[in-house]
């Protein structure tokens, strides 16, 4: 057999193969050998040819390029077409944990919140330690929790139907509510944003408190209520608006006036006399 390239014999030679033909070691090697990233010379036939992306390196040249340890048969990494060792890259390259500090090495799960790095087995509940990985979580304080953890060590529950209250809501007597649960104790209408009264712990609405509780004016007959003003008058078990406190005559206001009774009516000195 000869060589495919040169002609010469190739009896009692060393020779390659490439394609099902034969060569001459010094022809296979100047036709075919891959120049090495390292030293630049060519990978002979007789040399192990290691690669990576379409690039080649002798054995001996397979090595991390801040600290010379060999890569060959090791995890390495490549960062701006630089080979790493895995413990100069990460001293180099590598976040660190926001919980333990400690380097996240290539190759691990790496979990990112809040512009934050985390170890997958460090990234848990404060509350149980069970990992959140892509679960919903709520932070409070810098510490991060899973739902039910947080419902149950810090949010408020409603203190009408005693569920969590996951957002708005309403203070009633230092008791949170929900604000479709804060109704009129009467005829339920919700009372978030409205006027209401309460009374004996209980809200009511204007209307509800004043059919209900509200005592009615002598005069015009409608509930007296803090809501329709600030002034009442009172007299031997019958109540009057400030404004309906007027003489039954003559309509002048009795007011901090002196007044008389004639049967039902309230009269002015002046009227009572005539």
């Amino acid at each position: 057999t000869d060589c495919h390239y040169c002609l010469q014999s190739l009896r009692g030679r060393k020779y390659a193969l490439r394609e099902e033909n034969a060569y001459c070691v010094t022809c296979y090697d100047s036709l075919f050998a891959n120049p090495c990233e390292e030293c630049k010379q060519p990978i002979e036939c007789d040399s192990k040819d290691l690669s990576y992306k379409g690039r080649h390196w002798h054995e001996g040249c397979f090595k991390c390029a801040k600290c010379s340890r060999s890569l060959v048969e090791k995890p390495f990494a490549a960062k701006d077409e630089l080979l790493l060792c895995t413990e100069c890259y990460s001293d180099e390259y590598s976040s660190k944990c926001f919980h333990c500090q400690k380097t996240i090495m290539p190759g691990s799960r790496k979990m990112e919140f809040k512009g934050s790095s985390w170890h997958e087995s460090c990234f848990v509940c404060q509350y149980c330690r069970q990992p959140l990985g892509t679960k919903p979580l709520i932070t409070k304080d810098n510490e991060n929790y899973c739902v039910p953890c947080f419902e149950k060590q810090f949010a408020h529950h409603c203190y009408s139907c005693k569920k969590v209250i996951t957002s708005g809501g309403v203070t009633y007597h230092d008791q949170p509510w929900h604000k479709e649960c804060f109704v009129c104790a009467e005829c339920k209408t919700q009372l978030s944003g409205q006027r209401f009264i309460s009374k004996d712990d209980y809200p009511y609405c204007v209307d509800c408190f004043s059919k209900l509780y509200a005592k009615k004016c002598a005069s015009c007959k409608k509930p007296i209520t803090a809501l329709g003003g600030p002034k009442f008058v009172s007299f031997e078990e019958r109540q009057w608006h400030g404004e309906c406190f007027n003489c039954a005559k003559c309509s002048v206001s009795l007011v901090g006036q002196g007044f008389l009774t004639w049967q039902d009516d309230v009269l002015c000195h002046k009227c009572g006399s005539a």
